[in-house]
């Protein structure tokens, strides 16, 4: 397959970053939007790109992208997304965050509050939360997992089964428009499932380029959340899914 000295950059830089705009793309190369947007359409044909409203993703099927490109995704939709869930939890509740990077937006935004008692398989979320003497944090053992610093494995699940909480956080890496969650790592599936089972609450966090992604591993359904936060919803099924099974939607940007 013969690719463009531009193409070529231009697939680099969504493998780097996760994600590349229009705007950005246009002025980096200094050509005019509809110039990108030609090229990001014929990569897309050639499924070397996902196509996204205003730019494109390096597109993920068997194994997901590196940590640091997933953090610098939709950065600030995520940060709205945590504060949003926070908002949902008091002080004084017990709470799973489980892996991801959205979860971390939460766990930051969850910063301020008092009282809580935080079970969690994300070693980036216990070393940011540890410092606050407000809050317990409860670490899983198990395997940690070198890429995004995620305890995984039996070892793990049979911890999480030991709780029953208030709330649980958690992400995907990918949301299916008939509702399924899905993610790469089997082992992660099974912390996260028990996760679900075992939280009064549960608050799936996931921004809209969650929409456009794609991952082997079944979690679970979105019937299965009580609350889903998200930047927007543009999927009418997944809309429907929401409202038949008494899902509250909130999304941020609206």
């Amino acid at each position: 397959m013969f690719l463009s000295t531009r193409h070529s950059e231009i697939i680099q830089l969504a493998k780097d970053s996760g994600r590349v705009l229009v705007d950005d793309l246009a002025a980096h190369f200094g050509v005019t939007p509809q110039t990108i947007r030609k090229d990001l359409n014929d990569l897309c044909d050639q499924r070397l790109l996902s196509r996204i409203h205003g730019g494109a993703l390096f597109p993920s099927g068997i194994e997901n992208m590196e940590y640091e490109a997933r953090r610098k995704i939709a950065a600030e939709e995520k940060d709205a997304i945590g504060r949003a869930a926070a908002k949902l939890i008091p002080d004084n509740a017990s709470l799973f965050i489980n892996i991801g990077t959205t979860t971390e937006a939460v766990s930051q935004a969850l910063l301020d509050h008092s009282g809580l008692m935080v079970i969690t398989n994300n070693i980036n979320v216990a070393n940011r939360m540890r410092v606050f003497p407000e809050i317990e944090v409860v670490i899983a053992g198990g395997v940690v997992r070198g890429s995004d610093g995620g305890v995984v494995g039996e070892a793990a699940v049979d911890f999480i089964k030991q709780f029953k909480v208030d709330y649980a956080v958690i992400g995907a890496s990918a949301i299916d428009h008939d509702g399924a969650l899905l993610d790469f790592d089997f082992r992660e599936v099974k912390v996260a499932q028990a996760i679900i089972a075992n939280a009064r609450h549960v608050i799936l966090v996931a921004d809209a380029t969650k929409f456009e992604r794609t991952a082997p591993v079944r979690i679970g359904h979105l019937s299965q959340v009580d609350s889903f936060i998200t930047d927007r919803c543009d999927i009418e099924s997944v809309r429907s899914i929401c409202q038949e099974s008494e899902v509250q939607l909130i999304e941020t940007t609206r």
